[in-house]
């Protein structure tokens, strides 16, 4: 068989020899099943040819042979499952012939020049990856997958390739990079590997079976085989990836080590993307439809701003792999909802709920919102902690740089200008607050757009006057709130608290909605999730810079912006401000509003004036 050969490398352990011993724990198992009912066997001929006459023989075959009609039963139920529980299949954006007949004209190419079968099927994952996978399971023939040329028996591997690389890497890249993995056909096809890999593929599907009511007990025997085989199964698959590497010496291999640092610079600016672009977006309920062609922009800026980047982006005249594709934007928006499902958990299909955004109107419809949704929040949790079992903040706040004094207390909805109002005498703060309180307004609500919905404006107009001293939501309200109110205690601490309830407590009821927790196994989704626990300081200061944004926005004829490697930016006269982090910092960490009103004042922005936060 082409492509088989010999799969053993100096200094390499034998794959085959490694296969061989993974079936060896199949074959000991079959034999304990078979245990019982092989002595059964000898007990009744035994009894038969009166061997073994009399008592308690006969009472001793009667048990063995119940025995072994039990285990026998026990044993095929639990081979049934192995061999008919469907194995994990990697969530993929099938690519058939059609779409891309110049990428399988070069994947075969690369098949042929290595003497190995190609690949049966090409998929796309939006990762930074590339590898085979088998379908080619029954369960996978009987399901969805049914009907393609990955599932007939005995078929070869599907060649998963990861997005970005096609967007990012050229044609010439790109061949040296999938040589390797390609060339993993060849050892796949011996029937001792592929028996082996199968077996542990079904104990994987069993011990996921073992999850459902009534098949508990399968899980356990299927664990047990699992840890018997493991080293054997994982030294099988290092012995298969070394021979394959060999194998794919002989093809562009000195391209191939170029291309390799390619790998690692799509790989660094694809996660920036994901957690600083899309993540914010996602959040919002939309899902950016271009995520492969902003790689190439986000790769192409940290080569701008890194030095050991220098010289990556002058590979960008050469014809980039993407052009393999009859229509790079259709599978370019395809692999980008898959992303914002298996990192996010989004839902499988776009919605009203769930729509697409290009990145031309990603400023306005996601950085906007985002600072407007997240600026309404932390007003709620204000007037909650400033209710009458809330906590009672400062009534005032004496900035030196003079840009405001302290506002008098007004109703919602009402403003005072800080030069025309003297400082008001108030009740001192208390150094504690409880986290809970009657609210003045409900925490806003976090529906599939991400933004603060009606009811959270109707509770704000609704609310009684303020106590802490500040009406409406004003930036002004929110550095008198915070001047002094760092340590323990206060009300920076409780206002941190009460946004990371607020906030778990909106992603909880968005996660109820979507259907969160009932899938299983590999169906569950997000299946990895980018989101990183952020304590409260971080939430608060996240909220703080959104209100800021806001404010500069309304009032002073700033303009939400995205950054490739870093996604929502303030800019003003079309340039970035980045001096705004660590002065929000010192705020909500130190308690010291001087930096930040310094900052508002050369800026113009008013923080007297209430923002929109719709």
């Amino acid at each position: 068989m082409s492509g088989i050969g010999s799969i053993m490398e100096a200094g390499v352990p034998s794959a085959r020899s490694r296969a061989l011993a993974v079936l060896r724990v199949r074959s000991r198992a079959l034999a304990v099943v078979l245990l019982p009912a092989a002595l059964a066997v000898v007990l009744v001929a035994a009894r038969t040819t009166g061997r073994l006459a009399g008592e308690p023989w006969g009472t001793v075959t009667l048990v063995v042979c119940v025995v072994a009609v039990l285990v026998l039963l026990v044993g095929g139920v639990f081979a049934a499952v192995v061999l008919r529980a469907s194995p994990a299949v990697t969530p993929t954006v099938p690519l058939s012939e059609a779409a891309a007949p110049d990428l399988y004209r070069l994947v075969r190419d690369l098949a042929d020049r290595m003497d190995v079968p190609p690949p049966s099927a090409i998929a796309l994952t939006p990762d930074c990856d590339s590898w085979l996978e088998d379908r080619a399971h029954a369960a996978h023939r009987r399901g969805a997958m049914a009907g393609g040329p990955q599932s007939a028996p005995g078929a070869a591997p599907v060649l998963v390739i990861g997005s970005p690389f096609l967007w990012w890497m050229r044609v010439a890249e790109l061949r040296a990079v999938l040589a390797p993995v390609v060339a993993g056909t060849g050892p796949s096809a011996h029937p001792d590997i592929a028996d082996a890999r199968g077996f542990v593929r079904g104990l994987d599907a069993a011990v996921d079976v073992g999850s459902r009511r009534g098949l508990g007990w399968i899980a356990a025997p299927a664990r047990l085989l699992l840890r018997l085989c493991r080293t054997d199964a994982a030294e099988m698959e290092r012995g298969v990836a070394a021979a394959a590497s060999d194998r794919a010496q002989g093809v562009d291999y000195g391209l191939r080590i170029v291309a390799q640092e390619q790998v690692g610079l799509a790989y660094a600016g694809w996660d920036r993307l994901l957690t600083r672009v899309a993540l914010p977006a996602w959040r919002m309920g939309r899902w950016p439809a271009h995520l492969d062609a902003g790689v190439v922009s986000a790769l192409t800026e940290l080569s701008r701003r890194d030095r050991l980047a220098e010289g990556f982006t002058s590979r960008l005249g050469e014809r980039p792999a993407c052009d393999l594709l009859e229509q790079p934007g259709v599978i370019d928006e395809a692999t980008s909802l898959l992303a914002a499902r298996l990192f996010h958990g989004g839902p499988a299909e776009a919605g009203p709920d769930w729509s697409p955004v290009e990145w031309a109107a990603y400023p306005e419809e996601v950085v906007d919102r985002k600072w407007r949704a997240e600026a309404a929040r932390l007003h709620t949790a204000l007037d909650a902690l400033a209710g009458p079992a809330g906590l009672a903040g400062p009534t005032g706040a004496a900035g030196s740089s003079g840009a405001a004094g302290s506002a008098s207390p007004a109703g919602a909805g009402t403003t005072a200008p800080a030069a025309s109002v003297a400082p008001a005498a108030a009740a001192p703060v208390p150094a504690t607050a409880p986290a809970a309180g009657a609210a003045a307004g409900s925490p806003a609500p976090s529906g599939p757009s991400g933004v603060a919905g009606p009811a959270t404006i109707e509770a704000s107009d609704a609310a009684p006057p303020a106590v802490d001293g500040f009406a409406g939501p004003t930036l002004e309200r929110v550095l008198g709130c915070l001047t002094g109110a760092s340590g323990e205690g206060a009300l920076g601490e409780a206002l941190a608290g009460r946004l990371s309830a607020d906030l778990a407590r909106e992603e909880r009821a968005a996660g109820t909605a979507d259907g969160a927790g009932k899938a299983r196994g590999a169906d569950a989704v997000p299946l990895f999730p980018l989101q990183p626990p952020r304590s409260g300081r971080d939430l608060l200061a996240d909220h703080v810079t959104a209100m800021v944004c806001c404010a500069a926005v309304d009032s002073a004829g700033a303009a939400p912006g995205m950054d490739w490697l870093d996604g929502p930016v303030l800019l003003v006269g079309g340039d970035r401000r980045a001096d705004l982090a660590p002065r929000v910092l010192c705020l909500v960490e130190d308690g010291d509003p001087e930096p930040l009103r310094e900052w508002l004042s050369a800026l113009g922005v008013r923080t007297e004036k209430p923002v929109r936060l719709v």
